[in-house]
Parts: C-alpha cells; sequence; structure tokens
C-alpha cells in the first residue's frame, strides 16, 4: 500500500481537506439542521447518526476470550494481550443481529476505526461486508481488511491530519493519537504498523488477536473530531478509544515519520475547525487523561467511553455501573457534567440546546436488553466499597489486581448473590479486564 505520509509539521499547521462523501458545503439554511445521535454499543463502539447520515465505530461485537487465551511474550511480562493460544473467527451471526438492529433497512454509509487492536477492528470488515459501508481507519486496520477479501478501495487510510467532508454540513477531523499504557508493556502502547496484510490460518483459518501479532495497534490511534454545520451555527463532539498521559505530549514516530504530539495534533484540529470548546467529549483514560485534555477542549459534558471490559458477553448488557470518583471530582471542579451510560445502546442526543440522553427502547428491545441494566443488591453494595470500577487502563494494561476486581472475584464468588451471572464472572481473570 502506498505510504502518503508527511512530516510533522503538516500534521501541526494545516489540516488536508479530503473529499469522502458527495461534494457538499456546510449548510447554512435555516432550519435545515441535524440531530446528532450517538449511541454506544458497548467498549469502544458506537453508532452516529446525524440527520441522513449513519457511521459506525469500531463495531466490535465478537468476543475473543480473555487470558489465559491472551498472555504475555517471553521477557514483557506487561504485554498481557502479546499472543495468544491460536486463531480465532469472527461471529457473524452475532454482528448481523446487531447490524439488522441498529440499522434495519437504513444504509451504513461510514465505518471509523479508531485503532487496529482486535477489540476495536476485529469486526469492522465484516461490517463493511454486510452493508457495503467503507471503511476510514489506519494502515493496519486497512491491512486487516484486504486479509478479509474485502474489495479493493473499501478502506481508505488515514494518517492524521486530514480534514473529512462528509457531507450535510458533516466535518471529520482526523487527530493522530496515542495509545493507553506505557513503556512497561511497550509492544501494545508504543506506536506499531503491519507491514503486509495478516495470513489467515491455513487449517483453521480465522487470525490471531494478539496486540503482537496480527492485531497492533495501528500507529497508536486516531481520534475524531465532528462539526456539525447548521443554522448558521455548529455543533461539535470528540471522540477518542485511547489514550495515555504517559506521553501525550510526546511526537508518534513510526517507521522513522513523526506524526506529531497527541495533544499538539488536538489543537491544531480545534484551531482549524475554529472552536474553543466541543459540546461533547467521548472520551477514555481516566483523571490523568483529562487533565491534560479538557484545557484543550473545554467539553460541555463527558461521556465515558471504552469503560466496561473487554471479555464480558456482549450479550449480557451492561456487566457493571461506571464509577470513577476521581474523575467525577475533577469533573465537577471544572464544571463538567458526567453523563455515564446505564446500558448498553443508550442513545445520545446533541443539539444546540446540549445533550440528553434516551434509552433507545426499540433497538434495546431488538436486542433482548432491558432500557436500563438492573443490578442486584450485592452488586450495589460492592460499588460502595471502592473509588472506582476499573480494571486498568481503557485496554486492560494493569497487571495489579485493582479494587475493584478483587471484589468481582471475590465477594460475587458466593453462589448465594444469584442476580450476579457468575458465568461472566468467570470470563473475567483478574486484574485483566479493560475500562
Amino acid at each position: 500500500m502506498k505510504n502518503i505520509c508527511a512530516p510533522s509539521a503538516l500534521f501541526l499547521s494545516l489540516f488536508l481537506a479530503v473529499g469522502i462523501g458527495p461534494a457538499r458545503a456546510e449548510d447554512d439554511r435555516a432550519g435545515s439542521g441535524p440531530e446528532v445521535e450517538m449511541t454506544w454499543m458497548s467498549i469502544a463502539n458506537w453508532y452516529f447518526r446525524i440527520g441522513d447520515l449513519r457511521i459506525v465505530m469500531d463495531g466490535y461485537i465478537t468476543r475473543l476470550p480473555g487470558p489465559p487465551f491472551f498472555f504475555a511474550p517471553p521477557g514483557d511480562p506487561g504485554d498481557i494481550y502479546g499472543l495468544t493460544l491460536g486463531p480465532r473467527s469472527v461471529d457473524t451471526p452475532a454482528v448481523s443481529r446487531v447490524v439488522g438492529a441498529v440499522l434495519e433497512d437504513a444504509k451504513l454509509d461510514y465505518l471509523l476505526a479508531g485503532h487496529s487492536h482486535f477489540d476495536h477492528s476485529w469486526d469492522t470488515p465484516t461490517w463493511s461486508r454486510l452493508t457495503g459501508a467503507p471503511i476510514i481507519g489506519g494502515l493496519s486496520t486497512c491491512l486487516q481488511a484486504t486479509s478479509q477479501n474485502l474489495p479493493a478501495g473499501r478502506c481508505k487510510v488515514i494518517l492524521g491530519g486530514e480534514r473529512l467532508d462528509l457531507g450535510n454540513g458533516v466535518t471529520v477531523r482526523v487527530v493522530r493519537f496515542n495509545h493507553s499504557g506505557n513503556n512497561t508493556n511497550p509492544i501494545q502502547h508504543f506506536a506499531r504498523e503491519l507491514s503486509a496484510p495478516p495470513t489467515p490460518d491455513p487449517v483453521l483459518g480465522g487470525f490471531r488477536g494478539g496486540v503482537g501479532e496480527d492485531y497492533p495497534n495501528g500507529g497508536g490511534g486516531r481520534a475524531f473530531l465532528f462539526t456539525v454545520r447548521h443554522r448558521g451555527a455548529t455543533t461539535s463532539f470528540f471522540v477518542q478509544n485511547s489514550a495515555s498521559a504517559y506521553d501525550l505530549d510526546k511526537d508518534i514516530i513510526v517507521d522513522g515519520v513523526n506524526y506529531g504530539a497527541p495533544l499538539a495534533n488536538l489543537k491544531a484540529a480545534m484551531a482549524d475547525a475554529g472552536l474553543t470548546s466541543v459540546d461533547a467529549w467521548i472520551g477514555t483514560g481516566g483523571l490523568a487523561v483529562a487533565q491534560l485534555i479538557v484545557p484543550v477542549i473545554h467539553p460541555k459534558v463527558y461521556i465515558p467511553n471504552h469503560w466496561d471490559g473487554l471479555f464480558n458477553p456482549f450479550w449480557g448488557g451492561l456487566p457493571f455501573p461506571f464509577k470513577d470518583d476521581s474523575l467525577s471530582a475533577f469533573l465537577d471542579v471544572e464544571g463538567i457534567p458526567l453523563m455515564p451510560q446505564h446500558q448498553y445502546m443508550d442513545t445520545y442526543v446533541l443539539t444546540e440546546a446540549g445533550v440528553s440522553m434516551t434509552p433507545n427502547h426499540e433497538m434495546k428491545r431488538r436486542l433482548g436488553f432491558a432500557d436500563v441494566q438492573p443490578f442486584g443488591t450485592a452488586m450495589l453494595d460492592a460499588l460502595g466499597e471502592v473509588a472506582s470500577t476499573s480494571y486498568g487502563d481503557d485496554c486492560g494494561e494493569s497487571t495489579v489486581t485493582s479494587p475493584w476486581a478483587r471484589i468481582m472475584l471475590t465477594q460475587f464468588s458466593n453462589p448465594a448473590h444469584g442476580s450476579v451471572d457468575l458465568r461472566k464472572l468467570a470470563a473475567i481473570p483478574q486484574g485483566t479486564m479493560g475500562n
């Protein structure tokens, strides 16, 4: 695949206008503004509906098994997702069911991939095959799509610094970002790209999901700054599905090419959009990341992302409530409302008046979910014992058992707690589940 990368000065000084959809200018006509719906589909999976424009981000519905299926390679004990015991395939029936419930008979316009780890891009080519929608993602994501026999040209490589016109007044600025973790899990954290399409297993088919195998992070990550122009005004939201305060201000360098530092790239995107704040931040990374990003984007609300783990079955619904006392306290001081989810498929509605939530009842009904996930007394009691329901960084790098991990695997091991699905708990390895 052609290397179209450019020096870091480009990413810091200007954004490149790239035509993706039909060439349509931002719409200033009175009364023409679309409502923005943002539906959380678990982990870092989102369905964005902006007027008649429909976009899915990531779309990971298949669940690979957790450790010991994943294990650290010799010499890198912190890279607990480095290698796997064998290949796995996409759960196509599960993805198809979600596609039908989300879209019904509507057309999907685009697929965005935040980065190329298994819990993000594993199912993205299948969404594309089922819907015909093009993929927009990093080089590794596109090589993964090629290996799954998608048509040539179905995946567009983005490097960061692009300004994508999606039509209907919707513009997306691509922000080159980093991945969670640090030098204790170098394979997972530092920017890495595939050099060729992965090869399916010759006997079993499928691919190896390890971050040191067929699913590296894809050169860090891609965050997206959305602006929607209508009625002479602009609504906006920023979404990122991984980040690390460890080197958020350091340049991302892949194969000798400098793609700039995430914070500087974000500042450039905000300047290019003419924004001093965003209406919503769909974010992850906890307090440390928020302390760095809030001064750049000044979000009006914070919506948590990538906090519910990596290995819980999708069909069980939300595995536990969101809680992060330190993040909540920081946001309170900054005057930023925290709007956590209460169930998979919760929908946020963004208008000029602000952000509100809707239960999205019909979509949840089609998937067998309650409007609000019910939790028993034992779960709620456990919630009161911890400051955070975190198991580590957003992709679960931490190998140190957190208080929440200990509670989930000890307190709820009592069979008397019948309200807790013990099969789900058994799938949560101690200290390895993502937050």
